[in-house]
C-alpha cells in the first residue's frame, strides 16, 4: 500500500467533512429565504449537526476497534454521501434538519478512524508528519468552507452547494474503497468487555488524562478563536463572504505547511518544545489581532500564525495519543477528537459571551493570554507523556 497516497485519500475525506462542518453558516440567509423561515430558526441546522458530530466521535472509535477500521470508515462515508445528497433535495425545514443531523452522525467517523488507521500503518518515527499532513489537508477544508459556501450559494444556490459536497463525498468514498480494497482490516470483538471500557482505562491513567486535558483546552481556545474570525473580519473590513473565506484560507494553508514540517521539527526540538512553540505562536496571532488587527497584512499574518501554531501543537498531541492504547487506537483517537471538538463548542459559546461583553479585540487578547498559560501547562503534561515522545536528534538512539 502506498502510504503517501493513503494519507492524501484520507485527507480528502477529512477535507470534505471539515468543509461540510462549517458550510451552513454563510448560506443561512439563502436557505431561510427559500424555505420561508427566520434566520434565527435556521440556526438550528448548525446545532442539529454539531451535537451528533460531537457525541458520535465517541461511538465510531470503539466500533472500528471491534469490527475493523476500514469497514467502519467506508460504511460511514457511504451514508455521509447519501445524507449530504438528501440535504440538496430537502422539501422543507424539518426534512433538512433531519438530514443535517444524519450528516453529523456519519461525519463524526472520519477524524478518529482515519487517525487510528494512520497510527496502524505508519511507524512512530514518521507518524507525526503523516498525521500533520492529514490534519492540514482536513483543516484546509475548514478554512475554505466559507469561500466555497458563499461563492457557490451566490453563483448557483444553497442546494447546488450540498449537491457539490455530495459529489465530493462520493469521490472520497470511491477513492477510499480502491485504496483499501487489499488492506486486511479486522476488529477485536470483546463480548465480555463494556463498549465504554477503553475510555475508562484511558481516563484512569494520569499521563493520558493530562494530554486529553490539554487537547480540551486547546480546542476551547483555538477553535473558539477561529470561529469568530469571519465575523471579526466582516466587522473590521466589511468584506463579503468570498473575501473573508479567502483570507481565512491562510489558516488552512498554514496548517498544511505546519503538518508537513512538524515531524522534522519534533525530531529536532522534541515534542514538548514543539507543543510549547505551537501554542505560543497561536497566542501571538491572537494578540496581534488585538494590537494591529485593523491592518490587513497583520490580519493575514495573524490568521497564518494561528493556523501554523495550531497544527504544530495539535499534530504533536495526536501523535502522543496514538501510543496510549495500541489495541484500542480507535477509542484513544475518538477521545482526542471528542475533547478537541467538544472544547471547540465550549470555546465558541464562551467566546460569544466575551465578545458581547467586551468586543472582538479584547476577546482575542484574553484568548491569546490564556493560550500562553496553556503553553506552560502543556510543557509539564507532555514531559510526563514519555511513552510516545521523540527526543531531539542529538539524543535519539538507534532502534
Amino acid at each position: 500500500m502506498d502510504i503517501n497516497r493513503t494519507i492524501l485519500v484520507l485527507g480528502l475525506a477529512g477535507f470534505t467533512v471539515m468543509a461540510d462542518n462549517w458550510v451552513v453558516s454563510p448560506i443561512l440567509p439563502a436557505i431561510a429565504g427559500d424555505l420561508g423561515q427566520e434566520v434565527t430558526r435556521l440556526a438550528l441546522l448548525i446545532t442539529f449537526y454539531m451535537i451528533p458530530f460531537g457525541l458520535f466521535q465517541l461511538v465510531f472509535g470503539p466500533l472500528a476497534d471491534r469490527y475493523g477500521k476500514k469497514q467502519v470508515i467506508l460504511g460511514a462515508m457511504l451514508f455521509f454521501t447519501i445524507a449530504t445528497a438528501l440535504c440538496a433535495v430537502a422539501f422543507g425545514f424539518t426534512d433538512l434538519l433531519i438530514y443535517r443531523a444524519l450528516t453529523g452522525v456519519f461525519a463524526a467517523s472520519v477524524m478518529p478512524v482515519s487517525l487510528a488507521l494512520i497510527a496502524d500503518l505508519v511507524p512512530l518515527t514518521q507518524r507525526q508528519k503523516a498525521i500533520g499532513t492529514f490534519m492540514g489537508i482536513s483543516f484546509l477544508g475548514q478554512g475554505l468552507s466559507m469561500a466555497i459556501g458563499g461563492a457557490t450559494a451566490y453563483f448557483l444556490s444553497w442546494r447546488g452547494l450540498f449537491a457539490l459536497y455530495s459529489v465530493l463525498a462520493a469521490l472520497s468514498t470511491m477513492l477510499l474503497f480502491f485504496t483499501f480494497r487489499h488492506y486486511q482490516s479486522t476488529g477485536s470483538p470483546s463480548p465480555g468487555t463494556s463498549f465504554l471500557a477503553p475510555y475508562s482505562l484511558l481516563l484512569k491513567k494520569s499521563v493520558s488524562l493530562r494530554i486529553y486535558l490539554v487537547v480540551l483546552l486547546e480546542g476551547i481556545l483555538i477553535i473558539g478563536s477561529f470561529s469568530y474570525l469571519g465575523a471579526y473580519i466582516q466587522k473590521m473590513y466589511q468584506f463579503n463572504y468570498l473575501y473573508i473565506g479567502l483570507i481565512m484560507t491562510a489558516f488552512g494553508i498554514a496548517a498544511v505547511v505546519g503538518g508537513r514540517i512538524s515531524g522534522k521539527l519534533a525530531a529536532r526540538c522534541g515534542q514538548k518544545g514543539l507543543v510549547v512553540c505551537g501554542l505560543t505562536l497561536a497566542a501571538a496571532g491572537n494578540i496581534a489581532l488585538y494590537f494591529q488587527g485593523d491592518k490587513l497584512w497583520v490580519l493575514i499574518l495573524a490568521v497564518t500564525m494561528l493556523g501554523l501554531g495550531f497544527m504544530l501543537a495539535h499534530s504533536t498531541l495526536l501523535t502522543i495519543a496514538t501510543e496510549f492504547a495500541a489495541q484500542a487506537r480507535g477509542a484513544a483517537m475518538s477521545l482526542v477528537a471528542f475533547c478537541f471538538m467538544g472544547g471547540g463548542g465550549v470555546g465558541t459559546a464562551m467566546g460569544g459571551r466575551v465578545i458581547d461583553a467586551t468586543g472582538f479585540s479584547l476577546f482575542y487578547a484574553y484568548y491569546g493570554l490564556v493560550l500562553l498559560l496553556l503553553a506552560g501547562l502543556a510543557a509539564f503534561c507532555v514531559s510526563t507523556a514519555g511513552g510516545a515522545q521523540m527526543q531531539p536528534e542529538n539524543k535519539m538512539t538507534n532502534q
